[in-house]
């Protein structure tokens, strides 16, 4: 399975990788799983860090290193994906969130999250 990780998944297993929920743990864990990482994350990281967001202290250059050494893939932004955000309900406000979403739902991947919130989309989200 294709699981595309949110960011702050991400983050958490960059950084301490026991903050990620054992479910999530498992599946990462999971050789028979492709694990991906969007571009947008990244971009997100490297924005609200520039805001001395708490909990974004991670270096986006040093994050994106570290999960491409790490195995996992990048999903690249397309217009395709800006545009499928138009169809998708206001459930989530956090515009990246919502990317992520339009993401998951155009490449017919799993976006696993551990926020309740991205679950009330119809697309492929799984909570982690």
């Amino acid at each position: 399975m294709k699981l595309l990780l949110d960011t702050h998944l991400l983050i958490w297993a960059a950084d301490s990788i026991e903050r990620v929920p054992v479910g999530a743990r498992a599946l990462m864990a999971d050789q028979d799983n492709e694990l991906l990482f969007s571009v947008a994350s990244i971009w997100e990281v490297a924005i609200k860090r520039g805001l001395n967001r708490p909990d974004f202290q991670v270096d986006a250059r040093m994050l994106r290193r570290g999960l491409i050494d790490n195995g996992y893939c990048e999903l690249p932004l397309l217009s395709e994906h800006v545009v499928a955000i138009d169809a998708l309900p206001l459930i989530h406000k956090d515009p990246f969130d919502r990317l992520l979403i339009a993401q998951a739902m155009v490449e017919g991947i799993t976006l696993l999250t551990d926020d309740a919130t991205l679950t009330q989309y119809s697309g492929p989200v799984r909570l982690a």
